[in-house]
């Protein structure tokens, strides 16, 4: 397994600290407060400094694809990219080392504005540590970046599961709205804080109450102040509240 390999270890605070959201479609009422020229990702990245890519979990894109994506955004801007469903969903981690390749000789595509890599497990996949260990070795030799795990079965948030994933330097996803009590804090990596907002208390739809916003700002600097590569993406985009509530809390930070 590689060192730490994070690209974004010698920045300051301020700019470990990443927030965007799923996707980068804009709604209309909130037009005026990007450029008016240029594409959608290009708009988006003008006022935002990360989007996450969720469509890689059903589709693939061309490395092309991605290398001209990385090509319209500033050079600070950084994408995190979800792993196909191929992977987490169907072969369930085992055996998919070939599917690693060649999911990641297409994001690789993205060159340094690879940011981070997203898991998310389904509800139904347990802990097993032998699993566990092969895949992340799997990973770990083809991938040496941030990787956020997002787990959703209770098995995850016991002791066994905190210092493998420490090991090979993976932070667990902390998910709002929270699956598990042990869920509230972030796990894993401490090197890594990844922060999901699904929207609450109705999932993909509700925008977050400004004094919850302002609870999450004073959480996410505490974390970089710590040293932590933080990320925070905003997955309510069924009606678009994701786009202002990530305005909202980028603006909201006092280190830059």
């Amino acid at each position: 397994m590689q060192a730490s390999l994070f690209p974004d270890q010698t920045l300051s605070p301020g700019s470990r600290i990443k927030v965007g959201c799923a996707g980068w479609s804009l709604p209309r009422a909130l037009w005026p407060e990007f450029p008016a020229a240029g594409t959608h990702l290009q708009r988006y990245a003008a006022r935002l400094n990360a989007v996450e890519i969720n469509s890689s979990f059903y589709r693939p894109h061309q490395r092309g694809t991605y290398a001209r994506w990385a090509a319209s955004v500033p050079d600070k801007f950084r994408f995190s990219v979800k792993l196909p469903k191929t992977i987490t969903h169907q072969q369930r981690l085992v055996d998919c080392a070939w599917l690693l390749d060649t999911f990641l000789g297409q994001v690789n595509g993205l060159g340094e504005r690879l940011g981070c890599l997203l898991v998310q497990l389904p509800p139904s996949l347990a802990f097993e540590a032998g699993t566990v260990t092969d895949f992340l070795h799997a990973l770990r030799e083809r991938h040496g970046g941030p990787v956020a795990l997002e787990t959703r079965h209770a098995s995850w948030f016991s002791a066994p599961a905190n210092p493998l994933l420490d090991a090979w330097q993976v932070g667990r996803v902390l998910a709002d709205p929270v699956v598990h009590a042990a869920g509230r804090l972030p796990g894993g990596f401490a090197g890594l804080v990844y922060v999901r907002l699904h929207g609450s208390p109705r999932m993909y739809y509700s925008a977050y109450d400004r004094a919850v916003l302002d609870a999450l700002i004073i959480r996410l600097e505490l974390a970089a102040r710590s040293g932590a590569n933080v990320w925070c993406l905003f997955d309510n985009t069924a009606e678009g509240a994701a786009v202002a509530d990530a305005l909202y809390t980028l603006q909201g930070l006092t280190v830059r």
